[in-house]
């Protein structure tokens, strides 16, 4: 493609200097229209092939470059489609572990349920959930609601419930509180866990180790029993209600940055299934 240019240079300059020659001639000598005309038929003559061969060369780069963003641009979708087949391949074996959770509830349901049942059961639902959404790259908002087997959780933000180091819950805590209430009551349910979860930095602030002198365990328990406190005077029968704090204990992300530590600072409300409560 570069052997074109030289060419088209050349054409230039041998039209320019036969133009500037006929220039010079009718200047001087005044020639022939008929000397003039074949002069002039001579030298664009000399220009039109360089002009052909510079057009043909400029079609070439701009096909060149055409096929370059055609090839980068297969290449972008086929990883885009990779990452989709891998997306599914997770999501279907989560859905299979699903299925073999609710296989062993129903199997537990059918047999007298011990004292332990809540707690254990509990816990190794959400931590199974957790692991899905790790892998899956989640990213929940202020609020997120998502199933799992016996129940379904509410995750809310620390941020959206109190303010820094404290347990006392916000004007729009409240409000917040007041629409999982409502979600939750429209539909039958058995018990509800609060569960409060923290980072794993310590409280150093004076005034709030005071009001906390256990630190992040004691802080979470507390945030837990607002929330609880808020859910029952919201209609959700107190007899339903188990609090928890956990402090740093069971993060949903390491604690090596702080958006990790913002997804650790949280309040999830779990909330069995009507069918899951063991019966009295």
């Amino acid at each position: 493609m570069r052997g074109a240019f030289p060419n088209k240079t050349l054409g230039l300059r041998l039209e320019f200097s036969t133009m500037f020659q006929i220039h010079r001639q009718a200047a001087s000598t005044r020639p022939s229209l008929k000397s003039a005309s074949a002069s002039t038929v001579a030298a664009r003559g000399l220009g039109f092939a360089p002009a052909l061969i510079a057009g043909a060369a400029l079609l070439l780069t701009t096909s060149c470059v055409t096929r370059e963003q055609f090839e980068d641009s297969q290449l972008t979708a086929k990883h885009f489609q990779n990452q989709k087949i891998e997306l599914e391949r997770r999501l279907s074996d989560a859905e299979d572990e699903n299925r073999r959770l609710r296989a062993q509830l129903e199997a537990t349901m059918n047999n007298p349920v011990d004292a332990s049942f809540d707690a254990q059961s509990i816990d190794a639902r959400i931590a199974s959930l957790r692991t899905v959404m790790a892998e899956l790259g989640a990213a929940p908002g202020d609020v997120t609601k998502f199933e799992v087997d016996g129940g379904y959780v509410y995750r809310v933000k620390d941020s959206v419930l109190f303010g820094l180091g404290s347990a006392e819950v916000s004007a729009d805590g409240k409000r917040v509180l007041a629409e999982v209430v409502a979600d939750i009551q429209s539909r039958p349910f058995g018990k509800v866990f609060v569960r409060g979860h923290t980072d794993d930095l310590p409280i150093v602030k004076p005034e709030t180790k005071s009001r906390f002198p256990h630190g992040n365990m004691e802080l979470s328990a507390s945030r837990a029993v607002s929330v609880g406190a808020l859910l029952a005077t919201n209609k959700v029968p107190e007899n339903r209600i188990v609090v928890m704090g956990f402090g740093p204990s069971e993060p949903v992300a390491p604690n090596s940055s702080d958006e990790n530590r913002r997804k650790n600072r949280r309040v999830d409300i779990f909330v069995q299934n009507e069918q899951a409560t063991p019966a009295k």
